[in-house]
């Protein structure tokens, strides 16, 4: 047969469960207002598809205008010694100037306008969280 049976021993106090923790999904804290915007962001109602066009729109109308700066300056120069010929037997460290312009003009004003767009990109949308966390 078997041996003697052991009493059943009391639990041992050092090894207890670890306390149950309590997880909140929401911060009922947050603003009723922020919550339903962001809802509406999210479900894409018609209100918030205009605001996201509006956003867009925003967007685009800082890159074309840039775009367009930047087609002016570089565009019109062809157009600048087309018309003054004389600035073409300019030379500077014996390389004619329009090459220089034409060659080396661009890389600078194309970071310069890459670093505004960029400024003005990230402007518009803490404009837009702004708008949206109000």
């Amino acid at each position: 047969m078997t041996g003697p049976v052991e009493p059943p021993r009391p639990p041992d106090p050092s090894k207890r469960p670890p306390r149950r923790k309590r997880v909140v999904l929401a911060d009922s804290r947050a603003p009723v207002t922020v919550l339903r915007t962001v809802v509406e962001l999210e479900e894409q109602t018609s209100w918030a598809e205009e605001v996201v066009r509006g956003f867009i729109r925003t967007q685009f109308k800082t890159a074309v205008r840039l775009a367009l700066a930047l087609i002016c300056t570089l565009g019109l120069l062809p157009l600048v010694f087309f018309l003054a010929p004389g600035l073409a037997g300019v030379s500077v460290a014996g390389v004619a100037l329009p090459w220089v312009l034409l060659g080396v003009l661009p890389f600078p004003l194309l970071f310069g306008l890459a670093y505004w767009y960029n400024v003005l990109a990230e402007r518009h949308e803490r404009d837009f969280v702004d708008m949206v966390e109000k």
